[in-house]
């Protein structure tokens, strides 16, 4: 399962977080100042995930599949908040942006970093070179990307296609349904914009004289 998906930027700053259990904010911002500080300190060089059992691995483990001493305290926070014994954080870094995954031991590492490729693809193709303004600036619609790929921590959809599809669909209908919403207001303009003949003011029918008000301060 996903317990979360975190995208910060080089210097720390989140522009998606994720969390598919509920927690309380100051936790969630440990969390994701635990994770930037620690996928930072890592060469590009190594793997791109980072793996806590229920042991410390020895030593003379790989560089790449040791886990630092730094990472034991947020694995230990992970572990006593999700429940369970391993996780892992599964990473790709795009130019400016990190994008996380913090995964239990029930998913395939090199699974999560295709999934992780066809997510940062999807952006790509529906904002036409993502960069990260849009992530600041289209907040709904980067959000509404990611729930045709993941959904209560599972994975929904892997084609790109089928993804961009959606979001396009999605697209149409919302801009159908704002025209529809500004329907009202179109009549109303015209309304008012209707040249009506002029009426007389004061209408005499024998001995009786009817003053007709101005209707114009009520358009």
């Amino acid at each position: 399962m996903i317990n979360a998906i975190l995208v910060f930027n080089n210097h720390g700053k989140p522009r998606l977080v994720r969390f598919y259990q509920h927690l309380a904010e100051e936790v969630q911002q440990q969390i994701i100042r635990e994770t930037f500080h620690l996928v930072l300190k890592r060469d590009d060089h190594i793997c791109n995930f980072l793996e806590c059992g229920r042991a410390v691995p020895s030593a003379g483990a790989a560089p790449g599949l040791r886990t630092p001493p730094e990472a034991l305290h947020l694995f230990s926070c992970l572990r006593s908040l999700f429940g369970g014994s391993d996780y892992k954080l599964i990473y790709r870094h795009y130019a400016t942006l990190y994008f996380v995954f913090c995964v239990d031991s029930s998913e395939s590492e090199l699974g999560i970093l295709d999934l992780i490729q066809v997510f940062v693809e999807t952006l790509d193709k529906c904002f036409e070179n993502v960069c990260e303004l849009d992530l600041i600036f289209h907040m709904d619609k980067v959000h509404h990307i990611l729930q045709e790929v993941v959904i209560g921590g599972m994975v929904l959809e892997t084609n790109m296609n089928e993804i961009v599809a959606q979001v396009e669909a999605q697209s149409k209908m919302e801009k159908a349904e704002g025209g529809l919403s500004a329907a009202p207001s179109r009549a109303v303009s015209a309304v008012k914009n209707i040249n009506l003949p002029e009426i007389p003011r004061n209408i005499n029918i024998g001995d009786i004289n009817i003053k007709v008000p101005n209707l114009s301060q009520f358009m």
